[in-house]
């Protein structure tokens, strides 16, 4: 990225600005451009026909379009291009607009230029959002204001449309986002884990791992990095010399570490208590009224609670949540019984990681539906917990030649060709104790616009089952 960022929205004023993709995240840079006075251009490969409902919210604002594609007439015309999320970063016609001179940066990126206020950010291939989500009500409980958005919820951007600003802002990171980040500078990174993930974006998985990489190249001594000890992959980044800039709190499940752990600080779950150190005192809570479902739950706690504890968050607030929180929509979540049968709706999970995950949560008798979005993803890695959970394994979408390559022989399988079936012969399929578990290891994009619409779908044709 050439060129220095700006600091002030005032100085957005006049500015030759081109937003690059217009899904949800480039609406909300669209309109804050507006608001700040910037010259707005909008680029996007899709037809005005295809991106009518974004449209509609921008077409009163005073927007010029470049529709249908990308002209480089245009491109040169800038002063900054704003990127959204999934718009691939390597496009040749951003290397051209940069050695002529214009700045191109990220829609997240952009939005941290403006913020003032510490931000905790959440990285990782699972556990992001539920991470996110209690840490905002850790704080919320406390009652200290914080925003929360980011990759989960609202566009980072949306925190600088609103007056009213926080103590706190709580983001989720994506890869995505940051590849283009080249200053954003958090007071708390936290990392969750790193699987394999988006083979279909990146050349190879240590791509990846490079683009999370990049949370912490500004890393100082006020930084404190939150940091899964029983990952390899987050252990190995964690030896980075960025990383050892700031202080370092480590989260595991593996007792045998509590004494290292909490020699230096950080979190370790016994049994059903978590030990948590962030100070000179140890203090502990208990993890054994959790409404939330899985052993990877016992981390988003135990990292949430230090990423809180850092600003305030009070211990008995804290507990409280953990007791009463019942964990997040579409992740793991219960639906209903019926007949015996029990449903959950896991469709966030889009990995092999987090289907593992998901099978780690139950003992045996799942009647597992997977398929989706073919990203190139490996599911060698599921062969064992599916042979020894999985009594069915229904799989659907443009991945269900691949799965079934990788697993069709480890359970009784069933390759369907609609959404609507695979859900109907699950329900067929099942007996009294049976679980019935959507946990695609797929995205979406495929059948539906995004893992909401796709779990949504799901419980609604659950509750239509007698």
């Amino acid at each position: 990225m050439t060129g220095q960022p700006i600091v002030d929205p005032k100085d957005l004023k006049d500015k030759r600005v081109l937003v690059v993709g217009l899904a949800r995240s480039g609406v909300s840079v669209v309109k804050f451009l507006r608001e700040n006075g910037a010259q707005v251009t909008v680029s996007d490969h899709k037809s005005r026909a295809e991106l009518s409902a974004a449209l509609e919210q921008i077409d009163s604002l005073g927007v010029q379009y470049d529709l249908g594609g990308h002209t480089p007439k245009t491109f040169l015309a800038q002063d900054l291009i704003v990127l959204s999320p999934g718009v691939p970063p390597n496009l040749k016609i951003f290397d051209y607009a940069r050695s002529h001179g214009v700045q191109v940066t990220g829609e997240f990126e952009f939005a941290t230029w403006f913020i003032r206020e510490p931000v905790i950010a959440i990285t990782g291939t699972n556990g992001k959002s539920t991470t996110c989500k209690l840490i905002e009500l850790f704080l919320k409980e406390s009652g200290i204001d914080v925003w929360l958005g980011g990759n989960y919820g609202e566009p980072l951007i949306e925190y600088l449309r609103q007056s009213k600003k926080a103590k706190v802002v709580v983001a989720e990171v994506s890869s995505f986002q940051l590849e283009h980040c080249e200053r954003f500078t958090p007071q708390n990174v936290v990392f969750m884990n790193i699987a394999e993930n988006h083979q279909d974006r990146y050349r190879s998985m240590e791509d990846y791992v490079n683009a999370k990489r990049r949370i912490f190249q500004n890393t100082n001594q006020a930084t404190t990095s939150i940091l899964n000890a029983d990952d390899n992959a987050v252990v190995e980044l964690a030896r980075d010399p960025a990383v050892q800039r700031g202080r370092i709190f480590y989260f595991s499940r593996k007792p045998s570490l509590e004494p290292q752990i909490m020699t230096i600080g950080g979190a370790v779950c016994i049994k059903d208590e978590i030990r948590v150190r962030t100070g000179p005192e140890i203090e502990t809570y208990t993890v054994k009224n959790m409404k939330m479902r899985g052993k990877h739950s016992i981390d988003n706690v135990m990292a949430a609670t230090l990423a809180a504890r850092e600003h305030g968050a009070d211990h008995d607030a804290i507990q409280r949540v953990i007791d009463t929180f019942p964990g997040m929509h579409h992740r793991l979540e219960y639906v209903r019984r019926v007949g015996g049968v029990e449903f959950f709706n896991d469709s966030k999970a889009t990995n092999v990681h987090a289907v593992s995950r998901a099978l780690d949560a139950f003992d045996e008798n799942i009647i597992m539906i997977m398929g989706g979005k073919d990203t190139n993803l490996s599911y060698e890695a599921l062969r064992e917990a599916v042979r020894r959970k999985v009594k069915t394994l229904i799989l659907v979408g443009e991945a269900k030649e691949r799965i079934n390559r990788d697993l069709g022989d480890y359970s009784e399988t069933f390759l369907i060709g609609t959404f609507e079936e695979a859900i109907l012969i699950a329900y067929q399929k099942s007996r009294i104790g049976d679980i019935v578990l959507l946990s695609p290891g797929a995205s979406s994009f495929d059948m539906f616009d995004s893992y909401e619409e796709r779990g949504n779908y799901y419980k609604e044709l659950v509750t239509r089952f007698k």
